[in-house]
């Protein structure tokens, strides 16, 4: 157990740097999920315990300086804790997202602490001291590296062998309770994303999906592909539309 907790914590940490400095979006509970699952040896439930995270965080964004709670180390938790102690992933989200929080409020308290190292740049940047400045940015990215990769460690190697053990122990309606604010959170999660996005000209097209999924049965992937059909008639139909500019060129060219 050892070793997968080492691989998990250092999936982590690079999961860690790329959330604030690669940006490619290998930190996101979908991706997370799948590379837990590959080191624990249950792709399965990696992957849906991942896209039911992804769900979750899909609308939690950082708003200047509020910060949702830490999706890398949700996702690595999450993911773990469902496998490790074979419940469902809505379970895993109620257990999860607590730890997320804790760590959000770490990463924090960590910027804080680093914070007067950038007046140490400021003045490499000033004497033209490029060496230094590259030392004080790896060395930082090693700092984020380690603080993510103890965080996921500490948790899925202490508490592996534990984790089915305390399961067992708790009582019914806590892990139903669980069950119930986990599946609440995708909800939560999407209602966040539409309050940001949604425009009442979009809202016929959400009845829409909800009627092929609810009444006519249709799979996600057909209702999809459905959005896409709809997304891309849209797209080419505004494309090809003449905006208002040309309409007044061709309307003085006209007078």
């Amino acid at each position: 157990m050892f070793l997968q907790a080492l691989l998990i914590a250092i999936w982590a940490g690079i999961a860690g740097i790329d959330l604030f400095n690669g940006l490619t979006h290998i930190h996101r509970p979908v991706v997370t999920g799948l590379v837990v699952g590959l080191i624990l040896g249950d792709v399965t439930t990696g992957i849906i315990a991942g896209a039911t995270l992804e769900l979750v965080w899909m609308g939690m964004v950082p708003l200047a300086g509020a910060q949702p709670p830490n999706v890398v180390i949700g996702g690595v938790i999450g993911t773990s804790i469902a496998i490790l102690a074979n419940q469902d992933p809505n379970v895993a989200i109620g257990i999860a997202v607590p730890f997320a929080v804790a760590a959000q409020a770490m990463v924090t308290l960590l910027f804080t602490i680093m914070s007067p190292v950038m007046h140490k740049a400021d003045e490499y940047a000033e004497k033209t001291n490029l060496k230094g400045i590259e030392k004080i940015n790896y060395l930082a990215i090693l700092g984020l590296f380690l603080f993510y990769a103890v965080i996921a460690f500490l948790p899925v190697y202490l508490g592996a062998e534990s984790a089915q053990t305390i399961v067992e122990v708790l009582p019914t309606w806590l892990i139903e309770g669980l069950g119930v604010a986990g599946g609440m959170m995708p909800a939560i999660g999407f209602a966040m994303l539409l309050k940001i996005m949604l425009k009442k000209e979009q809202v016929g097209f959400l009845i829409l999906g909800f009627i092929l999924v609810t009444y006519l049965k249709l799979p996600i992937l057909a209702v999809a592909l459905i959005g896409v059909s709809i997304a891309m008639y849209d797209y080419f139909n505004q494309k090809n539309k003449p905006n208002k500019e040309e309409k007044k060129e061709e309307y003085a060219d006209g007078i």
